[in-house]
């Protein structure tokens, strides 16, 4: 018989459908609600920013809002009014995820993030890196979480009781303000990156792999801060290139 190795309370909610800019529902607190009916009034949203950058950190957000009855016209409620142009993270501009930010710190219980560097990326794998600044997230939470909902990924390592939504970050305020936070914390340490090194346009490109960026590689090589496990940079290491 196969053996459920999941945490305590874990489960996966799949939604299939892509979303864009344009059909992205408005992320509610009905998942969030879920917990709070059961008890668990400290439900942090968390989400990750860099995963699939070939340089710099990975980054992971953590944001625990207030218990509210409106779960759907959430931003009716005081409190939360000036989260209401949350989104998933992707679906904003810079200038829009910026804009949120003080809103996100000044509505949530408790907010932080964590990260994950270069090297551990390289050492334990994108995943278990990606989850371990998911846990160094929660850990640096000045409340302690009592449930966890999370952008796809479970985390093993911890017993809270959570759930892994497929596009959580379009369908959960929490986990959509987790998102921002992590991409805004990631942007700036991109920024502060490319002032370090210099040709690569980490600022611009946030170490993502667009066609500058690998043509910077080409003439630069690899940095310091490139991600040596992931196959596009590890190609560009060959001896005779």
């Amino acid at each position: 018989m196969r053996q459920d190795r999941r945490p305590v309370g874990v489960d996966t909610i799949a939604t299939l459908t892509p979303f864009t800019r344009a059909t992205a529902p408005v992320p509610t607190l009905e998942f969030e609600r879920a917990f709070w009916t059961r008890h668990w009034a400290r439900v942090a949203g968390v989400d990750e920013a860099g995963r699939g950058a070939w340089a710099g950190p990975v980054v992971a957000g953590a944001v625990i809002l207030p218990r509210v009855r409106a779960t759907r016209a959430w931003w009716t409620v005081p409190a939360l009014r000036a989260l209401r142009d949350a989104r998933d993270s992707k679906l904003l501009s810079p200038a829009q995820r910026e804009s949120l930010i003080e809103p996100i710190r000044a509505g949530a219980l408790a907010c932080a993030t964590g990260l994950a560097t270069r090297e551990e990326i390289d050492a334990l794998g994108i995943l278990a890196a990606t989850r371990l600044a998911m846990q160094r997230a929660l850990e640096a939470l000045p409340l302690a979480p009592e449930a966890l909902l999370l952008d796809a990924l479970t985390l093993p390592a911890t017993r809270l009781p959570q759930r892994a939504i497929v596009h959580g970050d379009q369908l959960s305020l929490s986990i959509a303000c987790a998102s921002i936070l992590a991409k805004v914390t990631r942007d700036h340490l991109m920024i502060e990156l490319d002032a370090q090194l210099p040709g690569y346009g980490l600022a611009q490109h946030k170490g993502y792999g667009t066609a500058a960026h690998r043509a910077a590689l080409e003439v630069l090589g690899v940095s310091r801060e490139h991600r040596v496990s992931f196959a596009p940079v590890r190609e560009r290491m060959r001896p005779g290139r």
